[in-house]
C-alpha cells in the first residue's frame, strides 16, 4: 500500500500518510508515530503515552571492534505494509557498514524497531534509540532519545531497600553481576529485557502497583534466545534522554545482514506488572518465549502440570550453616556436612516440622565442576538420600553455575594466557562431563537426588578477552548450558527439579521453579532493608513474566528475627513456603521461639491443604490461591 492510504488496518482506523513537511506519520488507534523528513527520529504520542511526546532517535549505532558506527546520512523510505501493520523504513550511510536500516513495524500493541546492517566484522556494542552522528554542523555526537519520564521500574532488582527509581538513573539487565559497586544486579540473571516508564514521579520505596494518573509505558526487547549472545542490556540515562546499550563483547561475528533483536514499545499499562505480562505476551506470539498451553495437555510426552512434590515446603541448610558458623568460628561451606544436616532436621523434628523438601547447600560437593560428594563431611551420601525418601522427602543439590574446580582446562572458558576461567557448556568434552555427573547424581543408579538449586547464575563469563569454544555467548551461553542440565535431569529422573533465579519468559523451557533469591545485599555498607515489600515485588514479577512456573520463596539473609517473622507469615501468598533456619536467625544469633514453630506448623498446614485441593481438582496451584494472590502484592 503506498503512503497516503489505509489499507487492510482501515477498519481500525489506521492510516499512513506523507506530510507536506515531508514527515511520515502514521496513525494506529493507541498511538501516533511521526517520523522527521530527514529520518534521524520520530514522535511517539497518544493519550496512553502520557502528556508529552517521546523523541525515538531511529539511527541506532552498531560499533564494530575496529570501527565505530557513526551515522552520515539518513533518509526515510516511502511507507509499505506487513500484512495490517504500517511499515517505515529509514535507510542510513554508516561508518561500519556497506548497508544500514531501522525498520519501524507500527503493530497494534505499539512500534516495533529492528536496525538492520550488512557487513563483515565483529559487533563490540550495539546501541539502540540513539544516534551517533557525523552529519556537520550542530548535529554530531551521541543523540539519545527524549523522554518527560518521572519513573523507572526495572524488573531485575538491585538495592532491596528501593523498589522503584528516577529516570535518571541506569539500570543493568542480563546474567552478569556480583559484589562491588554498580555490579549489584545478580538477583535474577537473567530477568524480563523489559523496563516500564510512567510520568508520574513515585518515592523509590513505593509499591510499583500504586496508582499513578498516566499510564505506564513497557519497552521490552526480543529475539529467540540463542540470538541474545550479549551479556547484558544496559539502560543508559542522560538529561531528559535515554538509549538501550547490548554489550556484544566481540563474541558476534558479522559476515553479511545482521538484524539486532527487535525493541518494542507497548504504551498504556496500568502498571509495570501488566507493562511485564504484555512483554511476555509478543514474546510468546513472535515465538521468542515459549506458549502457555491449558494445564493437563501434553507435551512431549510429559504432562506440563508439576509434579504435588514439587510444592511441598522445602528446608534448605544454607542459614543453618550460617548460625553454626557463627557459632563454631568455621566457614559456613564447612558445614555442609551429614552431622550437621542431622542435627538440623532433629531440631525441626521435635518441633513437629517436616519439611518435604530438603536442599543440601554449599559445599556438599568436593569439587564444584566435578560434583563428587565430600566423603568426609557427606560419607553414604546415596544412603543419606535413602533415609530422606524412605521419611517421605526429597532431596535437592545445590549446584554452582559456571564452575570450573576440578574440570579439565580444555573444557573451559579461558582468558588469552589460557587460563580457565568456567566450564564451557558448548566444548563437547564439558558437554559430556555435565550429563555424566548429573546423570549419576540424580539417577537411581547413583546418589538418586531428586533435582537441582542452580546459584550463580549472575556469573556467566563476560569479557572481550575470553574464548569459547562455540559462538554462543551471554544470555545464549546461559541458556544453552541450562537447557543442558536440564535436559539431562529430566533424562536421569522424569520428575526431577530444577530451580534457579531465571525469570525471562525464554527461560522457562529450562528451569522448574524460580527462587527469589537473597533478600539483602550482604557486601552492601548498609544493608538492612524492609524485606517485605522486596518479595513481594519479586514474586510479581516471577508470576507476570513465568505465571506457569511454581516460586521458592528463598529465606536468606532476613535483617532481624522480626522482619523474618513479618515475611514468614506472607510465603504461602507468594509461592512455596521456604525455610533457612533451624533454631535461630543466623544474622543476628535470635533464637526461633515455641510460637515461630507454631506459625510455621500452621502455615505449613495450610499450604498443604491448599495443594491437596489442587491436585483433586487437577489445576495448577496458583489456580487454587485467592484472586489476585501471589500474581500481584
Amino acid at each position: 500500500m503506498s503512503a497516503g492510504g489505509t489499507g487492510a488496518g482501515a477498519a481500525t482506523a489506521t492510516a499512513v500518510r506523507r506530510l507536506p513537511d515531508g514527515r511520515v506519520e502514521v496513525v494506529r488507534p493507541g498511538y501516533r508515530l511521526t517520523v522527521a523528513a530527514d529520518g534521524r527520529n520520530a514522535a511517539l504520542a497518544g493519550p496512553q503515552l502520557g502528556a508529552h511526546p517521546m523523541v525515538l532517535e531511529l539511527a541506532g549505532a552498531l560499533d564494530r571492534t575496529d570501527v565505530r558506527d557513526e551515522t552520515l546520512a539518513l533518509e526515510v523510505a516511502e511507507p509499505e505494509w506487513a500484512g495490517e501493520d504500517p511499515v517505515v523504513v529509514v535507510r542510513r550511510r554508516s561508518t561500519a557498514w556497506r548497508r544500514a536500516a531501522t525498520r519501524i513495524v507500527c503493530a497494534p500493541e505499539g512500534p516495533e524497531l529492528t536496525w538492520e546492517v550488512e557487513g563483515e566484522g565483529r559487533l563490540d556494542e550495539v546501541a539502540l534509540a540513539v544516534t551517533r552522528a557525523a552529519l556537520g554542523g550542530r548535529v554530531g555526537g551521541l543523540l539519545p532519545s527524549g523522554h518527560a519520564w518521572g519513573t523507572l521500574f526495572t524488573p531485575n532488582p538491585g538495592a532491596p531497600a528501593r523498589l522503584l527509581r528516577a529516570p535518571g538513573e541506569s539500570a543493568a539487565l542480563g546474567v552478569t553481576g556480583g559484589s562491588g559497586a554498580g555490579r549489584g544486579h545478580w538477583f535474577f540473571t537473567p530477568s524480563p529485557l523489559c523496563l516500564a516508564f510512567t510520568e508520574d514521579r513515585l518515592p523509590d520505596d513505593a509499591a510499583p502497583e500504586t496508582p499513578v494518573e498516566r499510564p505506564w509505558l513497557g519497552v521490552g526487547l526480543g529475539a529467540p534466545v540463542r540470538e541474545l549472545t550479549f551479556p547484558q542490556m544496559r539502560y543508559v540515562p542522560a538529561d531528559g534522554g535515554w538509549h538501550l546499550v547490548l554489550a556484544y563483547e566481540g563474541h558476534t561475528e558479522v559476515a553479511g545482514v545482521f538484524r539486532t533483536p527487535t525493541l518494542q514499545l507497548s504504551p498504556g499499562h496500568r502498571d509495570p506488572y501488566a507493562a511485564l505480562a504484555a512483554h511476555r505476551a509478543w514474546l510468546e506470539a513472535r515465538g521468542f518465549a515459549p506458549a502457555r498451553r491449558p494445564a493437563g495437555e501434553r507435551e512431549q510426552g510429559r504432562e506440563r502440570e508439576a509434579p504435588a512434590w514439587w510444592f511441598e515446603p522445602m528446608f534448605c541448610g544454607w542459614g543453618a550453616q550460617g548460625h553454626r558458623a557463627a557459632e563454631t568460628g568455621r566457614p559456613a561451606p564447612e558445614l555442609s556436612t551429614r552431622a550437621e544436616y542431622d542435627r538440623h532436621l532433629a531440631a525441626l523434628a521435635e518441633q513437629g516440622l517436616d519439611p518435604g523438601t530438603v536442599v543440601i547447600d554449599d559445599k556438599w560437593q568436593r569439587q564444584y565442576a566435578r560434583w563428587e560428594p565430600d566423603e568426609e563431611r557427606w560419607p553414604d551420601l546415596k544412603g543419606w538420600i535413602a533415609q530422606r525418601h524412605a521419611a517421605g522427602q526429597r532431596v535437592l543439590l545445590w549446584w554452582r553455575a559456571w564452575a570450573n574446580e576440578g574440570a579439565p582446562d580444555a573444557f573451559c572458558v579461558r582468558t588469552p594466557e589460557g587460563r580457565p576461567v568456567v566450564l564451557d557448556p558448548s566444548h563437547p568434552g564439558a558437554a559430556a562431563l555435565l550429563r555424566e555427573n548429573i546423570h549419576r547424581m540424580l539417577s537411581p543408579e547413583g546418589l538418586d537426588a531428586d533435582g537441582l538449586k542452580i546459584d550463580f547464575t549472575a556469573d556467566t563469563p563476560t569479557g572481550h578477552g575470553l574464548t569459547a569454544h562455540g559462538p554462543g555467548w551471554g544470555m545464549a551461553l546461559l541458556y544453552d548450558q541450562l537447557a543442558l542440565i536440564h535436559g539431562a535431569a529430566k533424562e536421569a529422573r522424569k520428575d526431577a527439579l530444577v530451580v534457579t533465579h531465571t525469570p525471562h519468559p525464554a527461560f522457562a523451557e529450562v528451569t522448574d521453579m524460580i527462587r527469589l533469591n537473597d533478600m539483602l545485599r550482604l557486601d552492601d555498607p548498609e544493608p538492612d532493608a524492609r524485606i517485605v515489600p522486596q518479595m513481594r515485588y519479586r514474586a510479581a514479577v516471577v508470576r507476570a513474566a513465568c505465571p506457569d512456573l511454581p516460586v521458592d520463596t528463598d529465606d536468606w539473609c532476613a535483617p532481624d528475627l522480626a522482619q523474618w517473622r513479618e515475611y514468614t507469615a506472607i510465603k504461602d501468598e507468594l509461592g512455596v513456603p521456604a525455610l533457612y533456619l533451624s533454631t535461630h536467625v543466623d544474622r543476628t544469633g535470635e533464637p526461633l521461639t515455641d510460637a515461630d514453630y507454631a506459625a510455621l506448623r500452621a502455615q505449613w498446614a495450610r499450604w498443604r491443604a491448599r495443594t491437596r485441593r489442587a491436585e483433586r481438582a487437577r489445576q495448577p496451584v496458583r489456580e487454587t490461591a485467592r484472586p489476585g494472590e501471589g500474581a500481584r502484592p
